[in-house]
Formats: structure tokens, sequence, C-alpha cells
């Protein structure tokens, strides 16, 4: 039984937000969406309200008094590492400023409020070693990875100076249906359209996947379980897959022939290997539940047909 039923989700449009609105919504809770995305765009069939809006907005304090949400789940900001290189201060502002002005209003206007921010293991870099905890310390190699721990700083600042509960999960590799970048895209792409796979580095780096749809399933275990004290979680499958592995999984599901090559160039700001211990969440009651096989035959077989339309 769910102890909460009403939820506000920032970026309820992009890739992450649709998945967490429509589990939601699904498990019987009231809906509540912000995007800057117009309406036609937006996942209404899962929402009870949507707000268009170009956060930080005032409107946002007006919103909250008005439905009250018990829970707000913070999907907006930008989620790239090279975009991030290339323009700093657009990733300052859209990670950092604009959650500091979530937290300010939910202070002001809906302090009882559970507060989860979507952070990432850019947090942690080159990890010291791997498994990697949430005890590992920090190392960021991008300004993404820096302004998501900022964010994280921030989550403590409000639980620890206003009682404002928090807390960030740590995400690593995330795919799914509608993840139109990133290297399962890229793969997909190149070996439907191209007909031939180039991808950067050596193969031999690794990920940790998880699928979207355990990214809201999360999500709710912790709205519903976690102490909100501002601490943190890594959220992920705790399987490391090497970049070739990934490739051939990839490249069988879509029934390529062809052998994938590899540059050996590693982009600046991109880490070598992860793999996450993530005993932490599963405390809380959480296993995911997308093997990786399976997340990738449904995600090529979508791939196909929004490429070339079969």
């Amino acid at each position: 039984m769910n102890q909460y039923k009403s939820i506000l989700i920032t970026g309820v449009s992009g890739f992450i937000g649709r998945y967490v609105a429509r589990y939601f919504s699904e498990q019987g809770w009231s809906v509540i969406g912000i995007d800057n995305s117009p309406p036609e765009n937006a996942p209404i069939a899962n929402l009870s309200a949507y707000y268009c809006l170009q956060l930080p907005d005032i409107t946002l304090n007006n919103l909250l008094k008005e439905h009250l949400p018990q829970v707000c789940i913070h999907c907006a900001g930008r989620a790239s590492v090279g975009l991030s290189m290339n323009n700093p201060i657009a990733d300052f502002y859209t990670n950092t400023v604009l959650t500091f002005e979530i937290l300010n209003a939910l202070r002001l206007n809906t302090p009882e409020c559970r507060f989860i921010f979507l952070s990432s293991a850019a947090v942690y870099g080159n990890p010291e070693l791997l498994p990697v905890s949430e005890t590992q310390s920090l190392a960021p190699l991008s300004p993404y990875g820096f302004h998501k721990q900022q964010c994280e700083q921030l989550c403590l600042e409000f639980t620890k100076v206003y009682d404002l509960p928090t807390a960030s999960l740590r995400i690593f590799s995330a795919y799914g249906p509608g993840l139109r970048r990133q290297v399962l895209w890229d793969i997909c792409q190149k070996a439907i359209t191209q007909n031939f796979v180039t991808l950067h580095g050596t193969g031999q780096e690794s990920r940790d996947f998880i699928h979207a749809l355990d990214i809201a399933k999360a999500s709710m275990v912790v709205a519903n379980f976690a102490p909100m004290q501002g601490e943190v979680y890594n959220l992920a499958s705790g399987r490391e897959v090497s970049i070739y592995e990934l490739s051939e999984i990839v490249l069988n599901a879509l029934e390529y022939e062809g052998i994938p090559q590899f540059d050996g160039v590693v982009p600046i700001g991109t880490p070598l290997n992860w793999r996450a211990e993530i005993s932490k969440l599963a405390a809380l009651g959480f296993s995911a539940s997308v093997p990786l096989e399976r997340g990738i035959k449904t995600f090529a077989n979508w791939c196909r047909a929004e490429l070339i339309g079969v």
C-alpha cells in the first residue's frame, strides 16, 4: 500500500520523466507534470495536470500551493557530458541553479514534500575500485559530473538546514526505448542506416546499464521507504558489461553480421569503467527487473521502427 499518492515530476516529457510518469500513474498516483514542451509532446494520458513552464518560474509557487504534492521527482536538466564540456554555463544553470530554485520553492510552499533528485554516476569519474560504492570519494571528470555533485550537496543542504526530506539517485547508464543518444542508440543507428559500426574507445571500456522502467520503479521505492536525510543511492543493475560485449549483444539482436570497429579515442570527460555496488538501494526493497539482453532486444526493435519504419 502506497503511503504517498500525489507526485510532481519536472522534465516529465523527457526520456526518464515519461517512464516515471507512466509507472506512478499505473500505480494509482495523481501525477502533476512540468516541462517546457507543448502539451502535444507531453505524456498527457498519464497526468492529472500538465504545466508548460520554462523553469525556474514563479508560477511554480502557486502550482505547489494548489496541488500540495507529497513527492517531487526532479527529472529536468541537461544530461550530456559532451554538451557540458562545450557549454558549461548552460549545464550549470539547467542543473545546479534549477535544482536550487526547485528546492527553495518546495521549502517555502510544501516543506513536507519528499524530493528525489536524479543524479549520475558521473560524480564518481574513474572510480578508485569496482564495484563503486556510495562511500567512495567523488572525482568528476566533466562539468556535468561536477554540477550533479553540486546538486547532491544542495539536497543535503536543504535537508540539514531546512528539514526538507531529500534523497539522490546516482543513475549509471540509463537506457530504453525513447533514448535517441548515447552508445546503444549509436550502435543501432549505425548498424541500421550505415551498415557499418565504428565506435569510440577500445571496446574494453565498461558500463553498468539500468533500464528506464527500473529507474521508475526505484524512484517509487525511494519515495515510499527512504529515510530522506539527504542520502545518496547507486541505481544500476550491478552488472559490468564491456562496450565490445554490449555491441555484440546489440548487433545479434539486429541480426547484423558485421564486426564493430573501435577508433581507440575516449572522448574527454568520459570515465573508463563502471560497475555499481547496489546493496544500499536493495536494502530498501529494490531489485532490477529488466535483464540486459531482453532490454536490448526491445530497444533494438524500437530503433529499427524509429529509423526505417518497420
